[in-house]
């Protein structure tokens, strides 16, 4: 009994040890400027559009704030649940996941746009499920790589189970078509599985499989094969299906050092399509220049910079996979859209993290950067504090009832 109230003891003087952080300050700040910048930008971008099409040069803005607004009200409602809520609730989560995958490619369930079905209408907003499901696979890859722990590098245990979930989730987006969405989860998941112990080897032969099933995705599509060509040679096709990139190359090209002035850019009059939503970064270089471009990406970096410092500071293996998952996958939309918008990518349709126009994608990130703010605190796990005091209390009844009855024999005796 003694020993046994000495470990219980010790256990709870760590955990008492462990004092809860206040969540990281300057990841928040950095998030508010990314998001104030973003709202400028898109001013910029959609004015003379909503003016002379929607009758009001703010509507855009409008209602990015408004989902800003929603962003931000889920974020700080996933500051206060503890992070390790999702491990304990993964199943429910990808459960949810596949049914709105499933659902969306349903006639009459999902909505088109552009000649993709990929949104849902909800209350009047329009909600694409890939955004919910890039941050459901980082859960449950964090969930899966933490438990499985130095199990990761066997094949049947680090690589087949992940691979099944997350092709199953591509598969599903593929139908949408959603080619953008789908790449960025294979290659987090590329990266979540090396950083958590999965052989090499067994991720180059995914690699190889992935370019030669990207192969056949995009030759089977007349539609992906002219973005490949306009990609190779923009200004060739800039009649066509290379109008888009060229246009946005001439703009970033106009905007030179300093930029042509916030507010001054000639892409938003109707040079470049789509410009306050996958390709706002060519506004930026445009109109704040090679200048402008810099600072949007040393706030990516210096983002980065703090999630990785979570991420390493993170008080169980699941804190620390899935602050990891969170950043990467920022990381690798915010590098893919603005890869794309110079003409270093084929055109895939993804936004550019806290920046673009699009209500899914801020509401999504603000959750998630939440999540990421939670993990930061670094508070001690109540459930498991609460179940070691239960154990605790049963071992201490079973050891007295153990007590009473050896006091009770020897009074017999």
């Amino acid at each position: 009994m003694d020993v046994l109230a000495q470990i219980t003891t010790q256990t709870r003087l760590k955990i008492a040890r462990m004092r809860e952080q206040p969540w990281d300050l300057s990841l928040l700040v950095l998030v508010l400027v990314l998001v104030g910048f973003g709202v400028v930008m898109l001013y910029s971008a959609s004015a003379v559009m909503a003016a002379q099409k929607l009758g009001d040069h703010l509507y855009l803005v409008k209602s990015q704030l408004t989902k800003i607004v929603l962003g931000f009200g889920l974020m700080f409602l996933a500051l206060r649940v503890d992070y390790r809520w999702y491990q304990r609730a993964i199943y429910p989560i990808l459960l949810l996941m596949f049914g709105m995958l499933i659902a969306v490619t349903i006639p009459g369930i999902g909505t088109v746009q552009n000649g993709a079905r990929r949104w849902f209408s909800v209350f009047g907003m329009s909600f694409q499920p890939a955004e919910y499901a890039k941050l459901a696979i980082v859960m449950y890859l964090a969930y899966s790589v933490s438990k499985k722990g130095e199990s990761m590098g066997k094949f049947s245990v680090g690589f087949i189970p992940h691979m099944a979930v997350v092709g199953a989730a591509v598969a599903l987006l593929m139908m949408q078509p959603d080619f953008g969405s789908s790449v960025i989860l294979i290659v987090m998941m590329g990266v979540m599985l090396f950083s958590s112990g999965a052989r090499l080897a067994y991720l180059v032969g995914f690699a190889a499989i992935g370019v030669v099933g990207a192969y056949f995705a995009i030759s089977s599509s007349e539609y992906r094969m002219k973005r490949i060509m306009a990609f190779l040679d923009p200004f060739q096709y800039r009649s066509d299906i290379g109008y888009q990139i060229s246009e946005s190359l001439i703009a970033i090209g106009s905007g030179g050092v300093s930029g042509r002035g916030l507010g001054s850019g000639a892409g938003k009059l109707g040079y470049v399509p789509e410009l306050w939503n996958d390709f706002i970064g060519t506004i930026v270089a445009e109109e704040l220049g090679l200048l402008g471009i810099v600072f949007l990406v040393g706030l990516f970096i210096a983002f980065i910079w703090r999630g990785l410092r979570i991420a390493f500071n993170a008080v169980d293996p699941f804190g620390k996979f899935l602050a990891f998952g969170i950043t990467i996958l920022f990381g690798l939309q915010g590098a893919a859209n603005l890869c794309v918008v110079t003409g270093l990518l084929p055109t895939k349709g993804l936004t550019l993290p806290f920046i673009s126009f699009g209500g899914s994608s801020m509401i999504m990130t603000l959750f998630a950067v939440g999540v990421l703010l939670n993990i930061s605190r670094c508070a001690p796990d109540k459930w498991e504090e609460e179940r070691e005091e239960r154990e605790r209390r049963k071992e201490e009844e079973r050891w007295e009832r153990k007590r009473q009855r050896l006091l009770k024999e020897r009074g017999q005796a």
